[in-house]
């Protein structure tokens, strides 16, 4: 039988190569030219496995466009799922490959569904064509088969830790790093964007998470992250043990509690005397992090990070005060005095607007990312801090705000549903969940998800999305629990397992059940996977790639910058274009635009291969459903 390491050694598949530079203008491309881009098998699936009572759908792939077409075969009438130890057949699949399953739109892939959930007992397999010709990952069946790649995925928090050294033991070989961005001028006395010589802007701005593969941080999105793994934990308690491995295990908390706490506080840091919450904060770059010396600035207040940041102290005021640890009570009373700062300074400036590395604002240079929103997504920030803050203090004056706030949303006006505008989504489902809610939210909403998404089984890799780009692994574990909530609102109507199967779809997805047969969590071959990514775009460079980072994924509208080929200033920075768009990720079928790369300007890889705390709070809520 063909082992899946001889395919991968067949197609000469190049070694991890070192990570990407930071996301500025370096004087030349700092890695060789990309390895080429490996093609998936033909069978892929899950590789870290499956639950025994889950559904397990494998598919049989055939590609007739794309980059990987030279590789196509036909598929086999005949699969066996094998002992991956004995390699000894223990159950027999036949699929009816003689009807041509349609091309796959987002793949350009045949794409066959075989069935193998009959295989439920705890162990080890692979599954094979009759002939052994065509050959799968290795992946386990047992309940627990989830908690290693979450263990590895919530431990990237802690590594993504401002201010905070990386040691031994939690950190692991290789990974250490001293506290970063506590120098003279950085984030213990960062100041003003645009006063960046008057002390008197100095603010201690310490701790909080690094936003992605760069440094900065942002106060709306690391708000999102706070109150997503704040959401998870409130969705499976179970899930959320003391024994992740950082440096708070061990203390009797659920180690999310803590994790998340370390992004609360510095979102309290980020509060005015007068409640109002700064936007953003530029943090300089160096590998390691530690090695970065330039000043930290941070950018005004604005109406958005303030609401943002007031929903999310009311949501943790809930989680924190239901709490028995110790000292939580007490944290619960500062979050909802924070939260109501927040609430009354937004509701006096309610249009104040800061665009970060932006004209508008004169701030170019500071971050990278756009955290700035429309009115829309404003509206929607006001929506859910007015129900979190309802709830949390039971003050009726709320109501009226919520409601006409609810009333603007897209989700009352148009019946939207999706993959953003999550905070409106989970804040309805909050407030149908509470006792006095008025039943009619309920059905509205019963209604609206199960219209919106249907319980059958779509075709090809069976993830429909609304539309692909930057960031499309976040869309996708999003869209995953979008189905989740559905089958929770219709579990009377005996819908709640054909919603979860399509949420699990979308995690299979994450794991290796795609065109590129790839996990798209960074090294994870110790824990289970047979292919995850090796090289991904990252200013902290580490001979091998930290464990458990989700990375953007296939980005159909990347690009390398727009001076490439030839007007980059000069020859040398020219060249470092390569002379032709990279393809893939360029000019593939949706779900094959991407590469592993981690190339900075020109080739701009951080389109699909960097991470973001964005997307791996959205893969841990998803993944955390499933963990016993």
């Amino acid at each position: 039988m063909i082992r899946r390491a001889a395919f991968w050694a067949a197609l000469g598949l190049a070694g991890v190569a070192a990570c990407g530079g930071p996301k500025d203008v370096t004087p030349a491309n700092p890695l060789p030219r990309p390895a080429d881009a490996v093609p998936a098998p033909p069978i892929v699936l899950d590789q870290f496995g499956y639950r025994p009572d889950d559904p397990k759908i494998v598919r049989i792939r055939q590609p007739v466009a794309g980059f990987d077409t030279a590789w196509a075969s036909q598929p086999r009438m005949t699969y066996y799922v094998r002992d991956a130890k004995t390699e000894e057949p223990v159950r027999t699949f036949t699929l009816d490959a003689d009807v041509k399953a349609p091309i796959d739109a987002l793949s350009g892939d045949h794409v066959w569904a075989l069935d193998i959930s009959k295989v439920t007992a705890p162990g080890e397999y692979v599954v094979t064509s009759g002939d052994g010709a065509q050959v799968s990952a290795t992946f386990r069946v047992d309940a627990g088969v989830y908690k290693p790649p979450m263990r590895e995925a919530f431990r990237t928090f802690y590594y993504q830790r401002a201010g905070f050294a990386k040691s031994a033991p939690q950190a692991g070989a290789g990974w250490t790093d001293a506290a970063s961005h506590l120098g003279p001028g950085q984030d213990g006395e960062a100041r003003l964007f645009s006063a960046p010589d008057d002390a008197g802007t100095a603010r201690d701005l310490r701790g909080g998470w690094y936003d992605a593969g760069d440094y900065n941080q942002y106060t709306n999105w690391t708000a999102d992250q706070c109150r997503t793994l704040l959401i998870s934990y409130t969705e499976n308690p179970d899930a959320w043990g003391d024994d992740f491995g950082i440096p708070e295990s061990g203390n009797g908390v659920p180690d999310v509690l803590d994790e998340a706490k370390w992004g609360l506080d510095w979102l309290l840091r980020m509060q005015g005397k007068d409640g109002s919450v700064l936007s953003v904060l530029g943090r300089d770059s160096g590998s390691p992090p530690s090695a970065a010396k330039g000043p930290s600035r941070y950018g005004p207040a604005s109406t958005s990070a303030t609401l943002s940041a007031a929903g999310t102290f009311a949501f943790a005021a809930l989680v924190y005060r239901d709490s028995p640890a110790p000292g939580h009570a007490a944290y619960a009373e500062r979050l909802q005095a924070a939260a109501l700062s927040a609430w009354r300074w937004a509701e006096t400036n309610p249009a104040v607007l800061f665009y970060n590395n932006d004209a508008r604002s004169k701030s170019e240079g500071l971050g990278a990312g756009q955290q700035e929103v429309e009115p829309e997504y404003l509206n929607g920030k006001r929506y859910a801090a007015a129900a979190y803050l309802s709830v949390l203090t039971g003050d009726e004056a709320f109501l009226p705000v919520m409601d006409a706030a609810f009333a603007e949303t897209s989700m009352l006006r148009s019946g939207q549903l999706d993959a953003y505008r999550y905070e409106v989504q989970d804040a309805a489902l909050f407030v149908a969940r509470q006792a006095a809610s008025p039943p009619e939210l309920r059905a509205y909403l019963a209604d609206l998800y199960t219209a919106r998404l249907s319980p059958e089984a779509a075709p090809g890799y069976g993830v429909p999305v609304d539309v692909l780009h930057w960031g499309s692994n976040g869309v996708m574990a999003t869209t995953g629990t979008l189905y989740l909530q559905a089958g929770r609102l219709s579990a009377e109507a005996g819908l709640a397992a054909p919603y979860a199967a399509r949420a699990l779809d979308y995690l299979h997805y994450l794991h290796g059940a795609n065109p590129m047969g790839k996990a798209y969590l960074t090294n994870m071959g110790a824990f289970g996977a047979d292919s995850s990514v090796g090289t991904y775009y990252r200013t902290w460079r580490t001979d091998v790639p930290i464990p458990g980072f989700v990375v953007g994924g296939p980005n159909p509208g990347y690009d390398w910058d727009a001076c490439c080929p030839e007007s980059c200033g000069n020859e040398t920075l020219n060249a470092a274009c390569l002379g032709e768009r990279l393809s893939p990720p360029y000019g593939q079928p949706p779900l094959k635009s991407y590469r592993e790369f981690g190339d900075g300007w020109p080739l701009n890889s951080w389109q699909v291969s960097e991470n973001s705390n964005g997307y791996q709070a959205a893969y841990l809520r998803l993944l955390a459903n499933f963990v016993e």
